[in-house]
C-alpha cells in the first residue's frame, strides 16, 4: 500500500492529511513570477478608444501563454457540450454523461488547431449536457427538456462575455445539447455561427443497440432473456466511445435538421465518432468559419425561413423523431423567424416521401452510420431537389447555395467513396438505405407524424406513425384500436404494471400529468421500449402528455394538449373508459376519443360533455419531486405558448403576462 492509499474500511483523518510531515514541496510557495516576456501590439489608438475590458483581455490572454504577437488575430469562440476528462490516449479520468459528450473535445482541438494556422485566435468554453438514456425512469428525466433552455442561455450569456469574439463554432451532438447550441447559434444574427455535429456511436458486430438494450430489465422479468445474456448485450451496446447512440433518435436527427438548415458542413452529420472523416469536418469547419467572415455572411442570412422549411422538409425524409418538433420552432423562434406551426407540419409531412430506412423506423433497421456512408443529408436532399420539394438559393455555411452544394455533391469524390466503402464492408447497397421516393413507396415506406385529435386531445397530438407495429395495421393503412382505458399518473406505477402483467392486451395505457407543469414533459421511452419487446405490446396503445424518446416505436400518442393539469379532458380520463384510436398512415390524419364505458357507446360529441362534467383523477398532481427549477420552466413555456411553440421563453409575453398579473394583484 503507498502512502496515498487508504486502508478499505478505515476513515480517513482529513485534518492531518491536510498537514502532512513527509511533503517539503508543498510548502516551496512563490509569492511573484517573471511574467510573459515581450509586449503586446498595443497603439496609441487602442489605448485611446479601447474598453478597458477588450485591453485587460489581451493581458489575460498572453498570461494564459498565448504569443504576445498573435492576440490580434481574429478571436473565434468555439463552445462545447463536452463532459469527463479523459487522458490523451481517451483512458477515462473521470467519466462523462455520456458517449456523445465523450470525444468531442478532439474536434474542438481539430478545429482549434486550425484556426491557429489560418491567423486566428482560437478560445473554448464549455456548456455540457445530461443524458436522456441516463435518466430514463428516474427523477432526472425531470431536468431533461427543462435544461434545454437554461444551456441556451448559459450558451448566449457566454457568447456575449467574449466582446471581441468574430464568430462562434458550436460542437455538439446529443439529445438536449445539440438543440441547445443550435438555438444559441441561431440568435447570433449578423456574427458568422457553424455547427460541428459530433456524429455516431458504433454498433457492436454481435449485440444490440443502444435503444434495445435499454429494455434489458423488463425483458428478464418476462424471461425473454437470461441474466447472462443481459449482462453481456448491456457490456457491449456501445461499440465505440464516441458519438450518439446509433438509431434515428433526437440526437441524430437534430444533426440532419442542423445540417439540413445550411448551419453545418454537408455530409457533416452521422459520422462516425473518433474517425478521421469525423475529426476531417472540424479543421473544415473552421475554415468555413473564417470564410464566412471573409464574406460578410451572419447567421440570419442562413436561417432563413425558407432553410427552416427545408430543414422540416429533410426531417419527414428522414422520419425524424417527434423531439424535433419541440426544437425546430424553438430555433425558429432564437432566429427570429415564423414559427412553424402544426398545419404547417402536417403539410410538409403529406408531401415528403419518407426515403430513409433506418433504425427504428425501418423497414430495414440500418444504423446510422449506414446512412452516414449511403449519403446521408447531401444524398436524402439529391432526390427531394429532382420532386422540387427545396428552396435550394439558401445560403449555407459552405459559402454556397444549397443548389451548389449539391451540384458539388452528386459528383464528388466523397459520394463515390463512402458509398462504395457501405457495399465493401458491410454488403449493403446505399440506395437500399437512402431510397428514390418510387423504391421507398414500393417498399412500404410511409411518412412519419400524424397530429390525432379529438376529445381526449382538444389541442392536438402527436404519433410517429411509422412505428405502429404493421402487423396491427389494417389493409387500407389505418391503425384501429379501440379499448378500454387503464389509467396512471406515474410513470414508476405504469412500468410497475407492465413488468407485473397487469396491462393486457387490448388496453389502452394512459398516462397523466406527465406533461411540463407535473414532471417537465418527462420522455417515456422506458414504457415505449417494454411494449416493443413484449410478446403482447403491439396489442397495446399508450396515451400521454409527456413526450417519447426519438427511438420509441408501437402505437404511442404524446404531447396531448391541453396538459392535464393544464385542465386538459386526458385529465378526466378514468380506468375502464373506452378510448377509440384511428391513425390514417397514408392520409396522415388520426383521432383519439373517449367514446364509452362499460357496454354503454357514444359519439365522439356526447363523450366531450360527459368530460366536461367530471372531476379530475383523484392522484392527478405534480410529481413529488419536482424542482422548483422545473416548475419555474413550465410556468414560463406555458405563457410562451408552451410545447406547440417550442416550449421556449418568449420574454415579450412573460413580461406582458407579469405586468398583468401585477396590475392584478395591486403590487
Amino acid at each position: 500500500m503507498t502512502k496515498h492509499e487508504q486502508p478499505q474500511g478505515e476513515t480517513l483523518d482529513v485534518l492531518s492529511a491536510l498537514s502532512p510531515t513527509d511533503q517539503d514541496d508543498l510548502y516551496t510557495i512563490p509569492t511573484h513570477a517573471p511574467g510573459p516576456q515581450g509586449s503586446l501590439p498595443l497603439t496609441a489608438q487602442m489605448l485611446r478608444e479601447w474598453a478597458s475590458g477588450d485591453l485587460f483581455g489581451l493581458t489575460q490572454n498572453v498570461g494564459m501563454g498565448w504569443n504576445p504577437t498573435k492576440v490580434l488575430g481574429k478571436h473565434i469562440l468555439i463552445l462545447s457540450t463536452q463532459g469527463g476528462i479523459r487522458e490523451p490516449d481517451g483512458t477515462p479520468v473521470a467519466l462523462g454523461y455520456h458517449t456523445g459528450h465523450w470525444e468531442v473535445g478532439r474536434l474542438m482541438r481539430a478545429a482549434a488547431l486550425e484556426m491557429q494556422q489560418l491567423g486566428a485566435v482560437p478560445y473554448a468554453s464549455y456548456v455540457s449536457d445530461p443524458c436522456d438514456g441516463r435518466s430514463q425512469g428516474t427523477t432526472g428525466m425531470f431536468d431533461s427538456l427543462p435544461y434545454r433552455n437554461d444551456a441556451a442561455l448559459v450558451m448566449r450569456r457566454l457568447m456575449r462575455s467574449l466582446p471581441t469574439r468574430k464568430a462562434v463554432m458550436g460542437v455538439a451532438t446529443c439529445d438536449k445539447g445539440l438543440p441547445a447550441t443550435m438555438i444559441a447559434l441561431a440568435s447570433l444574427g449578423r456574427l458568422p455561427g457553424i455547427l460541428v455535429p459530433g456524429g455516431v456511436t458504433l454498433s457492436p458486430t454481435h449485440g444490440e443497440d443502444a435503444g434495445k438494450v435499454q429494455t434489458i430489465g423488463v425483458r428478464y422479468v418476462h424471461g425473454e432473456i437470461s441474466l447472462e445474456e443481459a449482462a453481456a448485450m448491456a457490456c457491449r451496446a456501445c461499440a465505440s466511445p464516441g458519438g450518439g447512440c446509433q438509431f434515428l433518435g433526437t440526437a441524430a436527427t437534430a444533426q440532419v435538421v442542423a445540417e439540413a438548415l445550411g448551419m453545418a458542413l454537408p455530409h457533416s452529420a452521422l459520422a462516425p465518432s473518433g474517425e478521421a472523416i469525423w475529426e476531417h469536418t472540424a479543421v473544415q469547419s473552421a475554415r468555413a468559419l473564417l470564410n464566412l467572415i471573409q464574406l460578410g455572411w451572419g447567421m440570419e442570412d442562413i436561417m432563413t425561413d425558407a432553410a427552416i422549411r427545408n430543414a422540416m422538409v429533410v426531417h419527414a425524409a428522414f422520419g425524424g423523431s417527434t423531439n424535433l418538433l419541440l426544437h425546430v420552432p424553438a430555433i425558429a423562434h432564437s432566429a427570429g423567424r415564423n414559427i412553424p406551426t402544426v398545419a404547417e407540419w402536417q403539410e410538409v409531412n403529406r408531401e415528403v416521401p419518407r426515403l430513409v430506412s433506418v433504425l427504428p423506423n425501418g423497414p430495414v433497421d440500418h444504423p446510422t452510420v449506414r446512412v452516414f456512408l449511403a449519403g446521408g443529408v447531401p444524398e436524402v436532399m439529391l432526390h427531394l431537389r429532382r420532386k422540387g420539394l427545396l428552396d435550394t438559393q439558401v445560403r449555407t455555411v459552405s459559402g454556397r447555395t444549397l443548389g451548389e452544394v449539391l451540384d458539388w455533391w452528386e459528383q464528388s469524390e466523397r459520394r463515390v467513396r463512402v458509398r462504395e466503402r457501405l457495399r465493401e464492408v458491410d454488403g449493403v447497397d446505399p440506395d437500399d438505405v437512402i431510397m428514390d421516393p418510387v423504391t421507398a413507396q414500393a417498399r412500404g415506406l410511409t411518412s412519419t407524424v400524424v397530429f390525432p385529435i379529438g376529445n381526449i386531445a382538444p389541442e392536438g397530438s402527436v404519433i410517429k406513425s411509422t412505428s405502429i407495429d404493421p402487423g396491427v395495421v389494417d389493409a387500407d393503412g389505418v391503425y384501429r384500436h379501440t379499448g378500454p382505458a387503464r389509467v396512471f399518473t406515474s410513470e414508476r406505477s405504469a412500468i410497475a404494471a407492465i413488468k407485473e402483467g397487469i396491462v393486457q392486451a387490448g388496453e389502452v395505457m394512459v398516462l397523466i400529468g406527465r406533461g411540463p407543469t407535473g414532471t417537465g414533459m418527462e420522455e417515456t421511452y422506458q414504457l415505449t421500449s417494454a411494449l416493443k419487446h413484449l410478446p403482447f405490446g403491439k396489442q397495446i396503445a399508450l396515451v400521454t402528455d409527456a413526450r417519447f424518446s426519438g427511438v420509441s416505436t408501437g402505437a404511442c400518442i404524446g404531447h396531448v394538449g391541453p396538459e392535464a393539469l393544464a385542465g386538459g379532458p386526458i385529465s378526466k380520463v378514468r380506468d375502464g373508459d373506452i378510448i377509440q384510436i384511428t391513425v390514417d398512415r397514408l392520409g396522415l390524419e388520426g383521432r383519439l376519443d373517449f367514446v364509452g364505458y362499460g357496454d354503454e357507446r357514444f359519439s365522439p360529441e356526447e363523450g366531450t360533455a360527459i368530460l366536461a362534467e367530471r372531476a379530475p383523477h383523484p392522484d392527478l398532481a405534480p410529481d413529488e419531486h419536482l424542482p422548483d427549477d422545473t416548475r419555474l420552466w413550465a410556468a414560463l413555456q406555458a405563457v410562451s405558448g408552451g410545447p406547440w411553440r417550442g416550449a421556449v421563453y418568449d420574454v415579450d409575453r412573460i413580461i406582458q403576462a407579469l405586468e398583468a398579473g401585477k396590475k392584478a394583484l395591486g403590487w
